[in-house]
């Protein structure tokens, strides 16, 4: 059992005799206690979708439910349903374009590493890879000459996704992003 200042987003917990995914987590150091932090979760029922906001102290105990992790790959769009192949039995996962909106921004139909969480057969959430690379598709004219200087400038990409680019990446290029931190990283290898 973790304490609350060891859980990530996206664990799924037992709390009050339900299964809750953790979506979001917020720490707060309150000024004059004698004492440490408080995490802030956002939490919601795997079985209901219903959503629930609780405060854990940094030491206090969490019991981790029984999750699953299962490699996918993204297989088609069936009206407002993302579908998700198994690699390895097929199973289809089905998941609503709003719960998964923000996975979304770093999902083509060439990412790899993509993983569905599952609790009791459940599809609870999808876990990114740590980097995906996606193809800039507008974005300001390159600068010749430009320096890998700390000088940026916005680009959008192929799935909707802006990011900060260095000056000197163009239309039309595949660059790497941190799935984590909405960050370039670099430009993709070209095989």
């Amino acid at each position: 059992m973790p304490k609350a200042s060891e859980v990530k987003k996206n664990t799924a917990i037992d709390f009050n005799n339900n299964v809750y995914l953790i979506r979001d987590i917020e720490r707060s150091v309150p000024q004059g206690r004698s004492g440490g932090s408080l995490y802030r979760m956002r939490m919601y029922d795997v079985a209901t979708g219903s959503k629930l906001d609780h405060t854990f102290k940094a030491d206090e105990m969490i019991n981790l439910a029984d999750l699953s992790r299962h490699e996918v790959s993204f297989s088609y769009i069936d009206g407002d349903e993302y579908v998700f192949m198994d690699i390895v039995d097929y199973t289809p996962y089905h998941f609503n374009k709003d719960s998964i909106s923000e996975e979304l921004l770093f999902i083509t139909e060439e990412t790899q590493g993509l993983q569905v969480l599952t609790v009791d057969g459940t599809p609870v959430a999808i876990e990114l890879p740590a980097n995906v690379e996606l193809v800039i598709v507008e974005t300001d004219p390159s600068i010749k000459g430009a320096s890998a200087s700390a000088r940026t400038k916005p680009a959008t990409l192929s799935t909707g996704l802006t990011v900060q680019v260095p000056e000197y990446i163009a239309n039309g290029e595949k660059i790497k992003i941190n799935t984590a931190e909405h960050k370039f990283m670099s430009r993709a290898d070209s095989k």
